[in-house]
């Protein structure tokens, strides 16, 4: 499960990350949470684009937007035959930009946040599916179209494992473009453990189990006590 994450790269660490041509006015991020708008990168016109989209996504046919908190995640195994997804893993995938997520682990009293990422804080992507839901007539808003999206987990790898059974699919730089317009089998091969190597993870303050903490010291080494 992946319930959090980080982008606070510079502009041009993005251009070099995902090659879109047009860019957002992205401000840091520390402590991205569900329905929260954050950006994601899509096909468009035989290129990519960069759009904010809302965190936890509204399948097509919902009546309301209450799926939206449940469904912030998608078990890459089953995307292709679960209702809420197959639509859009067969159509809309697109990728999600990071630079680090949170995982919870139990330890002792409570549960302690991890920080997971690259080694020396790389950029890299989340797979991810995205939908386009409008508000049903008789509600509030009626009409409005509100595009949304979900990460797609799988099994961790061996380094991530003992903090979480599942992660994020990241997705490889050689990958990118079979994920975002190649056939769902094609895109099947993607969904896969990242090997663990290039990998790593610390300890961060429960700070950031708070949504409305969202700066600096949410990715910031725990500092060990004495």
């Amino acid at each position: 499960m992946c319930g959090r994450y980080s982008l606070s790269v510079t502009p041009e660490m993005l251009r070099t990350l995902v090659n879109v041509d047009a860019f957002l006015n992205l401000q840091p991020r520390f402590n991205i949470a569900p329905t929260q708008m954050a950006p994601v990168v899509r096909s468009f016109n035989g290129g990519r684009r960069m759009d904010m989209l809302r965190w936890g996504l509204i399948p097509s046919w919902s009546k309301d937007k209450t799926a939206a908190s449940k469904l912030i995640n998608a078990r890459g195994e089953t995307a292709a035959q679960k209702p809420s997804f197959r639509d859009a893993y067969k159509h809309r995938r697109c990728l999600v930009p990071v630079d680090g997520f949170y995982e919870w682990r139990n330890e002792g009293e409570g549960k302690q946040p991890f920080r997971i990422g690259f080694k020396e804080g790389k950029p890299f992507v989340f797979a991810g599916l995205w939908e386009s839901w409008t508000v049903p007539a008789g509600q509030e808003d009626a009409g409005e179209v509100i595009e949304t999206y979900t990460i797609v987990t799988t099994d961790a790898n061996e380094r991530i494992a003992p903090i979480h059974h599942r992660m994020p699919v990241i997705v490889d730089p050689a990958d990118y473009e079979i994920w975002l317009t190649g056939d769902p089998s094609e895109a099947a091969n993607v969904i896969r453990a990242f090997p663990p190597c290039d990998m790593a993870f610390y300890r961060v303050s429960t700070r950031v189990n708070n949504v409305r903490n969202d700066d600096e010291s949410c990715v910031e080494p725990l500092k060990k006590t004495s």
